[in-house]
């Protein structure tokens, strides 16, 4: 296996990792627009990435955190992606 292949394949299982860990918990939810660059939760809503850690920007509608249940509105998000 050639080390670009190596590299993908590393990439792929971190990011399958991650998906695999992100069933909702049940004291918090899913709060879009308030992640800061590169500390989003998960995928990007509109399919720009697949994986946490990679907002490319501050606040985008379609990046997401897990919050508090109850917090999202009052740190200036919404419990829902935008619409596409």
């Amino acid at each position: 296996m050639n080390k670009q292949a190596m590299i993908a394949a590393a990439l792929a299982a971190a990011c399958a990792a991650g998906a695999a860990s992100a069933a909702e918990p049940a004291d918090k939810e899913k709060c879009y627009g308030v992640a800061k660059a590169g500390q989003n939760d998960c995928a990007a809503s509109d399919g720009a990435h697949g994986c946490a850690s990679m907002a490319p920007a501050d606040n985008l509608a379609t990046e997401w955190v897990w919050v508090a249940k109850g917090s999202c509105a009052k740190l200036g998000g919404k419990g829902t992606p935008p619409a596409k």
